[in-house]
């Protein structure tokens, strides 16, 4: 069974009314229409920070010349 933590928020009143009017849209809780959002910005962020990653490992690879999967396998098995 999953423990809820409760915490209080604060919202302008404009997010608020939006927000309760996704929860009924969506037949949902407002409580589900929040962990919603925040997964939604958590999945963006860890793309984004993948993204990074990734970004520096294919500079590292071109500074040595391995430009293909090929490449990088002869590289890692040499």
């Amino acid at each position: 069974m999953t423990t809820a933590v409760k915490k209080t928020i604060s919202l302008p009143p404009e997010l608020a009314k939006e927000a309760e009017e996704i929860a009924r849209a969506e037949g949902k809780t407002l409580s589900g229409v929040i962990q919603d959002a925040l997964r939604s910005v958590r999945a963006k962020r860890l793309k984004k920070e993948l993204g990074n990653i990734q970004g520096f490992w294919s500079r590292k690879a071109k500074e040595k010349g391995i430009l293909s999967e090929k490449e990088l396998e002869r590289y890692l098995h040499s």
